[in-house]
């Protein structure tokens, strides 16, 4: 690994109030459109950026003048050079002249370069500071130029930049200059000028360019490496979950540039390297020859490895004092944490391990560094698969910030906190007073009335039911509290088993689904097809298709429908329900138990809370909490599609009776009324009439009758085509309004006939038989047939209104 470390004078991105270099991913990036006051950290009045300064320099030997723009007018202070492009015309007798510099008359070479300057821009000449920019760093090696830092660490103007603004802050200088520039009758303007502005994310300092001599590693190789752990087919070495994010994996290492690990930080790990100060050196200070740098594990070893290099001479070692950067120790952590760079047992066992779970936003930063020092290291990938979730955005998909005031503490969200909570902890922070106003009106708008309670579980399912919005999570507070309330469901569904099952309720060792009521045939089948479900969404790393699993299955069928279904077998004690009694309670225990087992991952706590008030089998140990029991698993004999394929019927039934209903007067929604179900086959027929008591319980109806096509439909009804062999009818109290239940058939008939159209449009297109598969054909045409029947069955449906209105009058 050594010899892939080495020590160079480059630009780095430097924090001046932190005075240390900084990553990549440190800076974050302000848009500024035109002229803007920013305030910055260490300057009493804002400073404004956004503005796109003019000024010229004067030419050797009385030529004129030449002008260039810039928007750090201060960093002029260090310009060693002018660009033009060989081409301009207009610069053509300026080749290898020279401009004079108007504050320390340093002679600035003007150099033709095609790659930086383009002539159409602007006034076609460029200022160049190589020591403070990174393009015109690029120029500097290009063209051999002087490299002049004019900064000290801490932002102000050093003696590089002459005794009239030594020891001005940067920002300061800006001003002094522009004024200096214009006493000497060399300023030619500003105007606006949209911009990038790199700030620091820890100081909020803009950040400077700055040439450090600094150590980097090598990358290239290990780029390659562990980009073929991901991209070659052939031995692929480690998976990234969701696969979107192998485009930018790939993007990053085939890019990859050398990896600056210095930091001038107080914390962190040494840097393991040592400078041996020879007793003949001319210069003394630390650094100041490149080759006099040893890099080992130890002193012991640096001083072993300088007596061979400088043997015969006096030296004195001295270990560089800038620590690693934070990701070069965090990327060392797959590692570090299990013994290396000793061969524990534990780095034996369980490197590499399985999954790395973190955010997409630092990919690069911090998995592609584990990766990279991993393989060169630990002599493979750190883990085999890499699960990266999506970033939390407030509601309307707005960075968090808190000078937005959109900053949500978890803790916040798990306990609650009022709104003047909220207003407390910005006051708390160091946000000025402007910003502080913002921070609150935000507040206010968003949070109104603070956030109420959602606890740990609620918060917890939200964000794994997120996890589907791709890279970013726009994080809805009042989603969170619905999961809240769900919660309380799960307590009531509980609370309703438990005074069911009874204190001496003993649960089966097992069941037998076939001698079983309907009901439980079914919550069992389904209970089935969310494992089933559950276990591929989880293995594939789906978690919001997870999540929906298991909530589907206990909110839309264990507790609205099972629930509801086996009421009335303990509505009484009459003994000829005693059979479906036991078997209920049975099927309830055996749901309740997988479905708090299947929840648990993502609603630990409640899980486990409800999961304890379970009564146990006397026949087992039971385990002492839900966590260490077995995750659930699929009962073969439990699956049962036929009971399924009724139950699918009977609901669509209840649905079109419930929106019957919703379409009374308030006031006689909740009475139970008599129903009725006509059909056109005969074995519909026989479920229907089999399952009157379930389609009544969900239905809530007095009495259910089924009808055959040959059979008169009822009067006096509302009525509604579930589809083309199904119609419903929900008995009225007193006179029916014809018109208005004709206009209803008639906006239905309207929406299916527009269906019919298309779809005869699309099978009577040229080309159709040739061009579309058999299987798509036969689709199509069940479809359509499907639509005929029910078509006629609505017209059949306003035929008997109207016949009944006729026959009334």
């Amino acid at each position: 690994m050594f010899f892939l470390l080495f020590r160079d004078l480059r630009l780095v991105n430097w924090d001046c109030v932190l005075r240390t270099a900084i990553s990549d991913i440190e800076v974050d990036y302000i848009e500024i459109k035109e002229r803007t006051p920013l305030r910055i950290p260490g300057y009493a009045k804002p400073v404004e950026f956004g503005v796109l300064t003019s000024f010229a320099y004067p030419l050797e030997g009385g030529l004129g003048e030449i002008v260039v723009a810039t928007t750090r007018v201060e960093t002029m202070l260090g310009d060693t050079a002018i660009a033009i492009h060989p081409e301009d015309p207009r610069y053509i007798h300026l080749h290898g002249k020279f401009a004079i510099h108007p504050f320390n008359g340093r002679k600035l070479l003007i150099v033709c370069d095609a790659v930086l300057v383009d002539m159409n821009f602007g006034t076609g000449a460029v200022k160049i500071t190589p020591a403070h920019d990174p393009n015109d760093f690029e120029v500097g090696k290009r063209h051999n130029l002087d490299f002049i830092n004019i900064f000290t660490d801490d932002g102000k103007i050093n003696s590089n930049g002459g005794p009239e603004f030594v020891g001005m802050p940067r920002f300061e200088a800006r001003v002094a200059l522009t004024e200096a520039l214009k006493e000497k009758g060399l300023y030619r303007g500003d105007k606006h000028n949209e911009m990038r502005l790199g700030v620091c994310s820890r100081s909020n300092d803009v950040v400077e360019p700055l040439i450090k001599p600094q150590w980097y590693v090598n990358c290239k190789s290990m780029a390659q490496q562990a980009l073929d752990a991901v991209m070659d087919d052939s031995s692929r070495r480690m998976e990234i979950i969701p696969k979107q994010y192998v485009a930018e994996w790939k993007r990053w290492l085939e890019n990859i540039r050398d990896w600056c690990v210095s930091r001038q930080l107080w914390w962190g790990h040494r840097i393991p390297a040592w400078y041996a100060k020879l007793e003949d050196d001319e210069l003394k200070e630390l650094g100041a020859y490149n080759n006099h740098w040893v890099v080992a594990r130890n002193e012991e070893e640096a001083q072993e490895e300088a007596s061979r290099i400088f043997a015969g001479k006096k030296f004195e070692l001295s270990q560089d004092p800038d620590v690693l950067d934070t990701w070069f120790s965090s990327g060392l952590f797959p590692l570090s944490v299990l013994g290396w760079p000793d061969d524990t047992d534990d780095l034996k066992a369980f490197y590499p391990t399985s999954v790395l779970e973190t955010g997409h936003d630092i990919l690069f930063f911090w998995v592609a560094r584990m990766v990279m020092l991993g393989m060169k290291l630990g002599g493979d990938v750190p883990f085999r698969k890499v699960y990266l979730h999506p970033m939390i955005r407030d509601a309307h998909g707005r960075k968090m910030s808190k000078s937005l005031g959109n900053v949500i503490d978890p803790l916040e969200v798990i306990n609650g906190i009022t709104l003047q909570g909220l207003h407390k902890r910005l006051e708390e922070g160091n946000l000025d007073p402007n910003e502080l106003k913002t921070a609150k009106e935000g507040q206010v708008k968003d949070f109104p009335n603070g956030i109420p309670e959602c606890g740990a579980d609620a918060l917890r399912f939200a964000l794994v039911s997120y996890t589907a919005q791709s890279d970013k999570i726009n994080l809805d507070i009042q989603r969170v509290v619905g999961y809240r309330q769900w919660c309380n469901k799960l307590w009531n569904a509980i609370r309703f088993a438990m005074s069911k099952l009874g204190d001496d309720y003993t649960p089966p060792t097992k069941i037998d689904p076939d001698v079983m009521p309907f009901g439980c045939k079914w919550i069992l089948s389904v209970l089935n097809k969310a494992i089933s479900k559950t276990l591929l969404s989880l293995e594939s790393y789906e978690f919001s298709d997870a999540a929906t699993s298991v909530y589907s299955w206990w909110q839309f069928q264990l507790c609205d429908v099972f629930i509801e279904v086996i009421k009335p077998y303990f509505a009484s004690n009459d003994p000829a329900s005693a059979s479906e009694r036991i078997s209920a309670q049975d099927t309830l225990w055996v749901c309740l138990d997988n479905g708090l087992r299947l929840l648990h991952p993502f609603m630990p706590f409640v899980t486990e809370e409800l999961w304890q008030r379970l009564p146990s089998r006397k026949d087992s140990m039971r385990k002492e909490s839900i966590v260490i029991c077995e995750y659930p698993s699929i009962v073969e004999c439990w699956t049962n599609d036929s009971v399924e394929m009724e139950m699918d019927m009977i609901e669509s039934v209840v649905k079109s009776l419930r929106s019957l209903r919703s379409t009374l007067a308030p006031k006689e929604r909740n009475e139970r009324r008599a129903a009725y179900v006509r059909c056109r086959l005969n074995d519909a027929c026989k479920i229907f009439k089999d399952h009157e008591l379930e389609i009544a319980t969900l239905a809530t109806l007095s009495s259910l009758e089924v009808l055959s096509e040959s059979d008169d439909a009822p009067v006096g009804c509302k009525v509604d085509v579930v589809n083309e062999n199904l119609s419903v009818y929900l008995q009225l109290q007193g006179n029916i309004n014809v018109e208005a239940e004709l206009q209803k058939l008639k906006k239905k008939m309207e929406e299916i006939e527009k269906q019919r159209d298309s779809l005869m449009k699309i099978t009577s297109a040229s080309g159709y038989q040739e061009k579309v598969p058999a299987r798509i054909r036969e689709e199509n045409e069940t479809k359509l047939a499907s639509l005929l029947q029910e078509l006629l069955s609505f017209e059949e449906a306003s035929e008997q209104l109207e016949r009944a209105s006729g026959d009334k009058n």
